[in-house]
């Protein structure tokens, strides 16, 4: 009944036109079943084919010279880390394992494989291995190393992978987005590789990259292009899928590759408008999401250019106002609000540090498409190694030209419902006061996939350290309870109804009757920065919550006054503020707490008009959590106030901040 549910659910965020579109790949994944058909049937010159690609790698060769600071820093790669796991990527990998769980999925038809439930275990977590980024560090390693074990490492890792992932065979033909990025990888592989001689004179391998993994690139190309992500699902997915199939085939001249290029540089140039504000607000409404849809549309914008494929005008403009957005986004120690799903994916992974900030790269690129050295000041100066792949000595160039001189910030209070408040100093180091306050729509499309229940949601951020803070994601499609809790609006710091969501929460990467959030009033002056808005999300238990905030940037306070108005019976008003990990908490009254830490000189104090009490690592109902990154949580406090209207039609409560 769940999975009916689900499906019933899912029908009724589809328009006419979508239906009939699913009922074409329903058809289509019918005909895939019963044929089990060879995309490689039929006569290939796979070794003409190989030398026109090799041309194309060899015709951007500048753009692949790497430092020997950077291939000295993969030397002792062997252990690929993510979210809580890591392989040693020397030993033999069961490409359909869940290691998390044990389980391991089934080597049957992709299509019909159940990956949005416990059965055979987290579908994230083999992807995650199935990206096959760890092949790009192997690829580096012997790009320094010249020793003959790591390019035979990667010709093993890469042909168990091929021999085990048979076409439309097993999960990992699943998701379109899981091809794509592999392709992607694969792209920067072939072109670390092939623009070395030796790896050029090596017989065996260009045999086997001609034989086998030309081969699977086509296989991929030719998926990529037959499932795209359409109508409710064309968010990040279809993106991703542009991305793939564009720097694929400026790579290898496949005889379809100059159709495929030109339908997937259209879809580019069409979602970078659509999937984006004017302002450069991913309109996904997940904050650590940006940097990786933002690498789907940089990546080409470089490969483009290696390969003389110029995007538009407004495309740039368009990549130049995300670039803005990021740098209004980050705080001053390049951290950022949290909102919206997160899960740690990256496009490209070209550093030892799986968690290296991925922001700092994006604002380098900046630098040198902008020649703007503001975001060159704000990154710290440093050219990542994945900069040198996308620009080269000519890149490198431009950024050294650039002057550092860092400049203040001020607030940033975009329209579209994403109001940054900042006060910067000329202190040495810079001090920064920093609150996001969240008056965004709920997600992108009709099932909203990645956005949480935030409306009117707040974050706290002092010298760069988080005090009043989102909760982050943990998981996407196991452990219910949690996916639950962490999109849910209690677990946000904004008032909550009855413990109702503003949305339902119609599966684990859907929501049902969205909010609309009204942004009534924006006030700046010198002293005074205001911001009022509302939203409907609670129309239908009879009440609509109004929240003003307002920054005395004079006396470094925040006053934020919640108005619930209730037009039909009695309710509980729950105003929750979650505080990040590590953040000491010292009662003052019932209604007043100083909140430190210990990385922070400074501290605040909050105060409400009504009692607050302290909550952390409650499972029953679960109260107090916070998740650092995809797939780990721990316990944190909680402030929860509660209020009853008990017959008022109106209810104002007060909360200040107060920092020292």
């Amino acid at each position: 009944m769940h999975k009916l549910n689900w499906y019933l659910a899912r029908l009724s965020t589809m328009s006419i036109p979508e239906l009939g579109y699913r009922a074409g790949q329903f058809f289509q994944k019918k005909t895939e079943k019963r044929s089990k058909r060879n995309v490689l049937s039929g006569a290939k010159d796979w070794c003409e084919i190989f030398r026109r690609s090799l041309d194309a790698s060899l015709s951007n060769k500048s753009c692949f010279t790497i430092p020997a600071g950077y291939l000295k820093e993969f030397q002792q790669y062997t252990t690929f880390s993510f979210f809580t796991f890591q392989i040693d990527v020397d030993k033999p990998i069961d490409w359909h394992l869940d290691i998390s769980s044990g389980k391991k999925f089934p080597l049957i038809f992709s299509k019909d494989i159940d990956i949005r439930s416990d059965k055979y275990g987290s579908a994230k977590v083999v992807w995650e291995i199935n990206r096959l980024q760890f092949l790009l560090p192997i690829a580096i390693k012997y790009r320094g190393s010249k020793d003959k074990r790591d390019l035979q490492l990667f010709t093993d890792i890469l042909q168990s992978w091929i021999a085990g992932n048979s076409y439309l065979l097993g999960v990992n033909w699943y998701s379109n987005i899981e091809v794509n990025i592999r392709l992607i990888v694969w792209y920067y592989c072939w072109q670390v590789l092939f623009t070395m001689e030796e790896v050029r004179n090596n017989k065996d391998f260009v045999s086997f990259a001609t034989d086998i993994w030309l081969p699977a690139i086509y296989e991929h190309c030719v998926y990529s292009y037959a499932n795209p992500s359409k109508y409710s699902s064309a968010n990040n997915h279809l993106i991703a899928e542009y991305s793939g199939l564009f720097i694929a085939s400026c790579c290898w001249d496949f005889n379809a590759s100059k159709k495929w290029r030109a339908y997937a540089a259209k879809g580019l140039e069409k979602q970078i408008q659509a999937q984006h504000s004017p302002n450069g607000i991913n309109k996904e409404e997940a904050a650590e999401y940006i940097q990786f849809i933002t690498d789907f549309f940089l990546l080409p914008f470089s490969v483009g250019r290696q390969h003389n494929y110029i995007f538009s005008g407004e495309y740039e403009n368009r990549l130049k106002a995300i670039f803005e957005y990021i740098y209004a986004l980050m705080d001053i120690k390049k951290g950022y609000c949290k909102y919206g799903d997160e899960d740690d994916g990256k496009v490209l992974i070209t550093s030892a540090d799986p968690h290296s900030n991925n922001f700092f790269s994006l604002l380098a690129s900046a630098s040198v498409i902008l020649k703007d050295n503001r975001f060159k000041s704000f990154a710290g100066g440093d050219f990542d190694l994945k900069n040198w792949l996308l620009w080269g000595e000519n890149g490198r160039k431009i950024f050294d030209a650039l002057k550092t001189d860092r400049r203040l910030r001020p607030s940033s209070l975009y329209d579209e419902g994403h109001f940054i408040f900042r006060k910067e100093d000329t202190s040495t180091p810079v001090r920064e006061i920093y609150l996001h306050f969240d008056a965004a729509p709920l997600g992108f499309l009709s099932i909203a996939a990645h956005g949480h229940a935030d409306a009117l949601s707040i974050a706290l951020h002092l010298d760069g350290i988080p005090f009043i803070t989102d909760v982050g994601t943990y998981t996407y499609h196991t452990e219910e309870q949690w996916r639950n809790y962490f999109v849910s609006t209690l677990a946000h710091n904004t008032v909550c109804i009855d413990y109702k969501n503003q949305a339902l929460h119609a599966g684990p990467t859907m929501w049902l009757n969205h909010y609309k959030v009204t942004v009534e009033k924006i006030h700046k002056d010198e002293n005074i920065e205001a911001v009022a808005a509302s939203h409907n999300g609670y129309l239908r238990s009879g009440c609509k919550h109004t929240r003003k905030v307002s920054f005395f940037r004079n006396e470094d306070k925040f006053l934020i006054e919640d108005h619930i108005a209730v037009f039909k019976g009695e309710h509980e008003i729950v105003l929750p503020w979650h505080l990040s990990p590590g953040i000491e908490v010292l009662k003052v009254s019932d209604n007043a707490y100083e909140l430190r830490s210990e990385a922070c000189d400074r501290f605040c104090t909050l105060i409400c008009d009504i009692p607050l009490n302290t909550v952390s690592g409650q499972t029953d109902p679960v109260l107090g959590w916070y998740s650092p990154s995809f797939m780990q949580k721990t316990p944190t406090r909680a402030l929860i106030g509660t209020i009853k209207n008990k017959g008022l039609k109106e209810i104002i409560i007060k909360s200040t901040i107060n920092i020292n």
